[in-house]
């Protein structure tokens, strides 16, 4: 959650002012379940057959922190979601939830930790044979909620993600900027505190893509959500680690850039190489790094 730098509260920790170390935040943070990891992989290990996907990989996601993985294709990305819905289990290493060791959980006991997990796929993932609203509604059908809570449910995630008005449409009546949009609302029913995004932009126009971004921007800083956003687009960066969401006077949802009254410190980089962590950190030091395959990355070639 947010608030106007101007008013000091709680609803700022994920944001410090520029004078501020990051110390002086964890240092104000008082909530003691803030300090186990949302997300967390131990020198996890991976191989398919001879090859390795996955070589010793360790990184941290905070409470109401994105991290944004980047990679050729090919390099582990995506497998890194897999790992935490616990579709694919490690060769080695632990893999926690909410600080809950997940690495050798059942099918059964899994389902528990991914009720909790909201999943954003590369195509939206709609039931093409459902309306919006029943595509929305899946989850809260499945668990037999009352049918005035689902349409309450359903039209509070449409809303959130400006597609009220399509509440009554069929997927293929829908762009493939929509039906990204509609497959977030379907990811946040039951308020998850985590998202996964699996190349949730691939494939779209800039100007689309960038509202998908801005739908994330607003879990992280709006909602407290953690994340894990898989991409291979430097325009995703540049978005998801330069601008904060903040509600303005009026109530409206406004996008601000950082630098002049806060300094963004819950987003984070994690680059992976052929399985292995090359680079961990803040946009301005990857931007700044002199490795030759981050160059390369940058400079998108």
């Amino acid at each position: 959650m947010l608030s106007p730098p101007s008013e000091k509260s709680d609803e700022t920790e994920e944001f410090i002012e520029e004078e501020l170390a990051p110390t002086d935040l964890e240092d104000a943070v008082d909530e003691p379940h803030r300090v186990i990891p949302a997300i967390e992989f131990r020198d996890v290990h991976l191989s398919f057959e001879d090859k390795k996907i996955l070589n010793g990989i360790s990184f941290t996601v905070r409470r109401g922190e994105t991290k944004v993985i980047l990679g050729r294709s090919g390099g582990g990305k995506s497998t890194t979601i897999r790992l935490i819905l616990g579709l694919l289990k490690p060769d080695s290493g632990q893999i926690l939830i909410d600080g809950e060791d997940i690495t050798d959980y059942s099918e059964i006991e899994m389902m528990k930790v991914r009720a909790k997990i909201g999943m954003v796929f590369q195509e939206g993932a709609l039931f093409d044979s459902l309306s919006v609203y029943d595509n929305v509604a899946y989850r809260l059908h499945e668990q037999g909620v009352g049918e005035e809570e689902v349409e309450r449910e359903v039209r509070r995630m449409l809303k959130f993600v400006d597609l009220e008005d399509a509440i009554d449409k069929m997927p293929s009546e829908l762009s493939g900027g929509m039906r990204r949009r509609v497959g977030i609302a379907r990811a946040l029913v039951g308020d998850p505190q985590i998202v996964m995004f699996d190349e949730p932009t691939a494939g779209l126009d800039p100007p689309t893509a960038r509202t998908i971004c801005e739908l994330a921007i607003k879990l992280r800083d709006l909602e407290d959500v953690s994340s894990i956003f898989v991409t291979h687009e430097m325009k995703n960066l540049e978005y998801l680690c330069s601008q904060y969401a903040v509600v303005d006077e009026n109530g409206e949802v406004v996008f601000e850039q950082e630098g002049e009254k806060l300094c963004l410190i819950n987003t984070e980089i994690v680059m992976l190489k052929e399985g292995k962590i090359i680079f961990t950190g803040k946009d301005e030091e990857f931007k700044a790094a002199k490795d030759p395959y981050i160059l390369t990355f940058v400079r998108g070639k």
